[in-house]
């Protein structure tokens, strides 16, 4: 398949400076990042897309081959773009020191200064140790408790910080030494050579993780790990009104990361348990109200049950089935805003299947009564 200019893509001209190029991919970046668009194939494809053109138009060097040589010069230096979503978060976290996050961070942090949930990630995680992997929880939740939020407290499994290193994997403040690989940058250089010219690609070193050092008496402990498998009980704090799989980021509750690193999120996935009486519409609630034939004619009160407890519902004389009757800001409260759906009573009609004969009796004469036919 043909690629698009890459100009074209983030909407800027071929002489728009790097402030324009970025300003565009920011745009570009909201409107269809995956947590935004969760499910949608079109937005992901357009999101790697706006992606791959920013690494390119950003980059003093891969500009000025795009610009002379098109997509093919790019492939001739070596550049395919990228793969997956995936693949965009690893890429940008080696250019931005962790900005994007490879376990569980956000686009938005390298534009905004702040992840989707609401807490600064660091710039320089990698020369920390290594970042701690997510973990995903499904929740359920009854009706009741989606309805007006609530807080739960759940055991995970998880990789906890070694308590005895504070999670640096060594056995004391000074058994580290100098890592002989990287000779304490904590990055490697490599040079290529290709019909363009001279390229170096810096990466952070692997044998010291980016630290810069390596441990020489590791903890008994962690067994120079930084972290030790475990239990833990999180808090999680609901809100009103999630739905079925809608999903929330809890920061820094994920596994622990090696020899200092960064911790992951947990992945809390919402699920909504069946409910005894009620049907859920949106923010709505439905409950179906049965009436029999002498208490829908001649009007009742009646108590039926709500989310929050029981409220008495009056029935005007003559209802019909299948009316619905509104009971106000008895539903789902609304999520991120105020106010609250409502609970909505649907008439039925009770018929029983057995009568007997003194019923059968009655029901004949009342048959005949003139305003119990049917109207022609």
């Amino acid at each position: 398949m043909n690629k698009r200019d890459y100009y074209e893509v983030l909407g800027v001209s071929r002489t728009a400076t790097k402030e324009e190029i970025r300003k565009a991919y920011r745009k570009l970046a909201m409107q269809y990042h995956p947590d935004r668009n969760p499910g949608d194939k079109e937005a992901e494809e357009k999101f790697k897309e706006a992606a791959e053109a920013y690494e390119v138009l950003s980059d003093d060097n891969k500009r000025a081959k795009y610009d002379r040589f098109g997509h093919d010069g790019l492939h001739a230096q070596g550049f395919q773009g990228f793969s997956d979503i995936n693949d965009i978060f690893s890429h940008f976290s080696d250019i931005f020191g962790g900005a994007f996050g490879g376990g569980g961070g956000s686009i938005f942090d390298e534009f905004f200064g702040q992840s989707s949930g609401g807490r600064t990630r660091s710039r320089h995680s990698a020369r920390t140790g290594t970042p701690g992997s997510d973990l995903k929880i499904d929740l359920k939740l009854t009706l009741e408790e989606i309805a007006s939020g609530t807080t739960k407290k759940v055991k995970i499994k998880r990789y906890n910080k070694c308590s005895v290193c504070n999670g640096t994997g060594a056995k004391s403040p000074n058994a580290f030494k100098t890592c002989s690989v990287c000779g304490g940058s904590g990055e490697v250089r490599q040079v290529s050579r290709s019909i363009f010219g001279q390229f170096v690609n810096i990466s952070t070193c692997s044998n010291c993780n980016g630290t810069g050092k390596v441990i020489s008496d590791p903890c008994p402990a962690c067994n120079g790990d930084g972290r030790v498998y475990g239990e833990a009980t999180i808090k999680i704090q609901v809100p009103a009104g999630v739905t079925e799989g809608s999903y929330m980021t809890i920061r820094g509750e994920g596994n622990a990361g090696k020899n200092g690193g960064e911790a992951g999120d947990v992945i809390v996935v919402f699920h909504e348990l069946p409910h005894e009486y009620f049907l859920r519409d949106g923010d709505d609630v439905i409950y179906d109200l049965y009436l029999s034939f002498p208490e829908a004619a001649l009007g009742t009160e009646v108590e039926v049950p709500t989310l929050k407890g029981k409220a008495k519902l009056k029935i005007a004389p003559g209802i019909q089935p299948g009316k619905l009757l509104k009971m106000r800001d008895k539903g789902i409260q609304h999520l991120q805003r105020h106010g609250a759906g409502d609970q909505l009573v649907r008439i039925n009609i009770y018929v029983p299947k057995k009568l007997n004969s003194e019923e059968k009796e009655l029901l004949k004469k009342l048959q005949k009564m003139p305003n119990i036919k049917v109207p022609s």
